[in-house]
């Protein structure tokens, strides 16, 4: 079970009807984003800490949750989790090994209650559902038990749809009137550790796509880590993982007050030309086609100022839950089909 949840077949109910919740679950390498169809989605930072049996954890909370498996294995997420001396951040795993637990971290109790009990229905996403929907769903289908900050959680999932990452943002613009009504639209979903390209007719279908396993924006926090600016300046080495929190707090590092705003833009130029070279490469034939660049994703803001003004680009706004407010079906049965040609 890899010390990641426990997992058997559903078990009939034996009572009456329960009607089940619904999850949206966009698990980022960055952040885990989540929505129910109320309010506004909800983020969970990345980062978490396996705390030893004898280690008290730090305060939890449902931004920063404390899960317990049954076998008494713990896991702290969020910003909380930098409290301790090291973390693991998904950005630099497999995390699609970790979707049990990510689905944890997402769930939170609707009510107070000694136990939260419920069917539960899964849409997720993953850059490449051919290679991951399978793997995906083997971990979350079936019964699931842990604790939850402290709540302990018996949960029946028994739906799990996994689609293309990006295409819950090509469906949330139609909804909010950004794709036009004929030609091909790009979407460009600039992520944490990755960035993917999808090419989609008028008809919601597929044509052509690009998923790059990384070039997200770690790559970019990666390389100004490098830079002798910033180290001189600490006087150690520079953690990626909190200059992309630095990305969205001003571009200063953690709380020491040493940015990289004034030189920022000798790393940003390359990184954006890096990836709309690639995509102009890749769709030059379908080009007098397109109407309309849509760029999303929970790093587009470090490019949104380049691309204003510009007719064929629209970047979605609250662009960071664009995905996961898409794949939250409408109404019950009601999914786009979405299919490679």
């Amino acid at each position: 079970m890899n010390g990641l949840g426990t997992r058997s077949r559903p078990r009939k109910e034996t009572t009456g009807t329960v009607s089940h919740r619904t999850i949206a679950l966009d698990a980022g390498n960055y952040d885990l984003k989540f929505w129910n169809g109320a309010g506004h989605p909800r983020a969970i930072r990345s980062v978490r800490f396996q705390l030893p049996q004898g280690r008290d954890p730090v305060r939890y909370s449902d931004q920063s949750p404390l899960i317990e498996l049954p076998d008494g294995t713990r896991y702290h997420f969020g910003t909380q989790a930098y409290k301790y001396r090291r973390q693991q951040q998904t950005v630099v795993e497999n995390k699609v090994d970790l979707a049990r637990l990510h689905l944890y971290a997402c769930l939170e109790p609707e009510r107070d209650e000694e136990i939260s009990q419920f069917p539960l229905h899964v849409y997720a996403s993953t850059p490449d559902p051919t290679r991951n929907a399978d793997a995906i769903k083997a971990q979350l289908m079936g019964m699931h038990e842990f604790k939850r900050n402290g709540v302990p959680f018996r949960v029946t999932v028994e739906h799990v749809e996994v689609e293309r990452e990006g295409i819950g943002s090509y469906r949330y613009a139609q909804q909010l009137g950004l794709i036009p009504d004929s030609g091909y639209a790009i979407v460009v979903d600039i992520g944490g550790g990755t960035w993917l390209s999808r090419l989609i007719d008028a008809e919601g279908d597929v044509i052509d796509e690009n998923v790059m396993d990384r070039g997200g924006s770690y790559e970019l926090a990666t390389a100004i880590s490098f830079d002798r600016r910033l180290i001189d300046a600490l006087g150690t080495t520079v953690d990626p993982a909190i200059v992309m929190d630095g990305f969205k707090a001003g571009h200063c590092y953690a709380d020491t007050g040493l940015s990289w705003s004034l030189w920022l833009e000798e790393y940003l130029d390359p990184w954006f030309k890096g990836i709309f070279q690639t995509i102009k490469a890749q769709y030059t034939p379908y080009m007098p086609r397109v109407t309309r660049f849509l760029v999303t994703g929970g790093s587009s803001h470090l490019i949104a100022e380049r691309l204003a003004g510009r007719k064929l680009f629209a970047v979605m706004p609250d662009p960071q839950f664009a995905n996961v407010r898409g794949l939250f079906p409408i109404a019950e049965g009601w999914q786009l089909c979405m299919t490679t040609k």
